[in-house]
């Protein structure tokens, strides 16, 4: 069988090839102009920060602005190139010789779902390293510290089998964890509310801690324990220099997680999302459901834009879609596509619809407002 593409296809791919680099340039070199250029400009003339430390920052941080740029370029390119075939009658060459619509728009969708896999590799492979490099720099070029993992006011409810005093056990809460701060694998001003024990409540509290992978317990310094019966008679008070406390590393965990899901791995936020819900913390937790499919879910946008552009060129006619009517509608499609986006992402945020839901309906009326346009084309 020959696997080597058709002339056709050399054709249409050689047309599409130099307006989506034109696109991928045009909006990487926007969105770093308005999301980094200008803050790292105002930090070398205001701060001190060397040029060759924000030159590093800026190219570290290229990989995040080329996730949008793809799917921006993908319409853009598509828009352009089939504009121009059709108003050059070369569409309707094509038609004559027995050619359909989806025969000549397939390049443009196998583009698209190429964009789609570079984009979802890019953002989940190459985006959260690159970020973190890139604020590492940053920091240490300003002369700031940076905490191999920071938190304040971590919470933890740890819910367990608890004994009861007429006998049995029921499954609730055992101890509620709070740190004030957690730097470089210590935490600082624990309290823990125990539970555990029947007719008892303790009230364990410590300067600082840290966790005992040995032990498989932190390691309290510096506290006391408060011990309260249900009663309300006979409160004692221990202190301690060192004491061991069997509980998890999860407050460690919860400390690590970024919080932005930009910064993170689909296995790291959906890891991220399991840790918040052990946790209680729903909220979060739906917030970052919403985000591990939006993960899957956005790099598709490169094929939904390839569909619509190519649709929306190939009904061209009369004179040639320069370049800036091209960028014009293009601007008008994404502005649109992405206000429909955010607002299915708050709906999933807030738990009114589905995290899948919020997620994949603006893919799916994305692509059949493609489809319809792509019937319309062939007509």
């Amino acid at each position: 069988m020959d696997r080597r593409l058709s002339l056709l296809d050399r054709w249409l791919y050689g047309e599409l090839l130099g307006p989506l680099l034109f696109g991928v340039a045009i909006f990487t070199l926007l969105l770093v102009t308005g999301g980094a250029l200008f803050d790292l400009v105002r930090r070398v003339v205001e701060r001190g920060l060397p040029v060759g430390a924000a030159i590093q920052v800026l190219i570290l941080q290229l990989p995040g602005f080329l996730v949008y740029a793809f799917p921006m370029a993908m319409l853009l390119g598509t828009l352009l190139t089939y504009s121009k075939l059709a108003s050059g009658n070369e569409i309707t060459a094509l038609r004559s010789v027995g050619v359909s619509t989806r025969r000549y728009v397939l390049p443009a969708v196998v583009l698209g779902l190429v964009f789609s896999l570079a984009s979802f590799m890019v953002s989940d492979l190459v985006v959260p390293t690159s970020n973190y490099s890139s604020f590492v720099i940053l920091q240490t070029a300003l002369g700031r510290s940076v905490a191999k993992s920071s938190g304040e006011h971590i919470i933890y409810p740890h819910f367990a089998q608890i004994p009861k005093e007429s006998g049995g056990s029921h499954h609730g809460l055992a101890q509620l964890f709070y740190a004030r701060q957690a730097q470089d694998g210590h935490l600082q001003g624990i309290t823990v509310l125990d539970m555990s024990r029947p007719g008892m409540l303790q009230v364990v509290q410590a300067r600082e801690a840290h966790f005992d992978p040995d032990q498989g317990s932190w390691l309290f310094r510096d506290g006391h324990t408060t011990s309260l019966p249900n009663g309300g008679q006979n409160q004692s008070q221990l202190r301690f220099e060192e004491q061991l406390y069997p509980i998890d590393d999860t407050p460690l965990r919860l400390a690590e997680v970024p919080t932005d899901s930009a910064d993170m791995t689909a296995a790291q936020t959906y890891m991220a999302q399991a840790l918040l819900e052990r946790t209680g913390n729903l909220q979060a937790a739906r917030k970052l459901r919403v985000r591990f499919q939006e993960k899957f879910s956005v790099p598709l946008s490169c094929l939904v834009f390839a569909l619509v552009g190519a649709s929306i060129g190939a009904q061209s006619t009369g004179k040639t879609r320069g370049r800036s009517k091209g960028f014009g509608i293009s601007l008008m499609v994404i502005f649109g596509y992405y206000i429909l986006f955010f607002v299915f992402s708050s709906l999933g945020v807030q738990g009114i619809l589905p995290p899948y839901l919020s997620a994949w309906i603006p893919v799916a009326i994305g692509l059949t407002a493609g489809l319809a346009l792509l019937y319309r084309s062939s007509r």
